[in-house]
């Protein structure tokens, strides 16, 4: 801690006088760049809008109440495609986003040089790719439907599951490993014996996760012809059908609290 003298007598500082001046320069450094980009947000805003909102919103939600509650009779069948949606794109995820997670771990890879970071650049290619935009890619090369959404949430899934994944096999002890590889278990036997266990909690957490998070992005991709729920929100909002809208998002509010629920209870059983 600095030093400073001061009636001939020691005085501790907290920081040195170029720390605390860096630290002032870092300050003003952010309010200068947090005024930029509020001239940046403002530069395409149109203000009688913005003062006109209070009223727009009112109004939007005067005639969205009340709910059209007879339309629940015809989300039921979509609601039920949402979820298989959301279930089979997060196993079809966890089929390929396993195998990668193996490839890009330092521990287990084969091949450093060439798989690990064919393995890292596909979970970042996922990752940065979000479900409406693959969506609205397989909807344009397969068509409308279920398959083009169930194929989106797996191609955004494989990134989620493998980075996690990969990073808890990299965390496993390697002590472990080191006692079956000593039996003369072959590279399969220590994967089956050694590494395996010791991820198996956090794959079983992870997936559910996974799964959890799809519930709410599959509720969307209706809204580019990938099917679920979100079909019969365009349509609705194509209609400017308020009152049914407003028992859609009811639907999916519900449903995704269902999902936090059981995501929770599946958590703490395998945790």
């Amino acid at each position: 801690m600095p030093v400073s003298i001061r009636d001939g007598r020691p005085v501790w500082q907290r920081r040195t006088p170029a720390r605390q001046w860096a630290i002032w320069a870092a300050w003003l450094a952010l309010v200068v760049l947090t005024v930029y980009c509020w001239q940046v947000m403002n530069r395409g805003t149109i203000w009688a809008f913005v003062e006109d909102a209070p009223q727009q919103a009112a109004d939007l939600l005067s005639r969205s109440w009340p709910p059209a509650w007879h339309y629940l009779d015809r989300l039921w069948w979509p609601l039920w495609d949402t979820v298989n949606i959301a279930t089979l794109g997060t196993l079809l995820g966890i089929v390929f986003a396993v195998p990668v997670a193996f490839l890009a771990a330092s521990n287990t890879s084969p091949s450093t040089a060439i798989l690990r970071p064919l393995a890292l650049f596909i979970i970042v290619a996922s990752r940065s790719i979000n479900s409406l935009i693959w969506a609205l890619l397989l909807v344009a090369i397969i068509g409308p439907g279920l398959l083009a959404g169930i194929m989106a949430i797996a191609l955004r899934s494989i990134g989620f599951i493998g980075k996690l994944l990969y990073e808890a096999i990299e965390e496993i002890d390697p002590a472990q490993v080191e006692a079956v590889s000593a039996t003369g278990a072959s590279r399969l036997q220590v994967m089956d014996y050694a590494v395996v266990p010791q991820i198996l909690p956090a794959f079983s957490g992870i997936s559910v996760f996974r799964w959890d998070i799809n519930i709410r992005e599959s509720t969307i991709l209706g809204l580019v012809g990938a099917g679920g729920i979100g079909v019969q929100l365009e349509s609705s909002l194509a209609r400017l059908a308020w009152s049914e809208v407003t028992v859609i998002f009811a639907v999916i509010l519900v449903t995704v609290i269902v999902s936090e629920w059981v995501s929770a209870k599946v958590r703490q059983a395998f945790i």
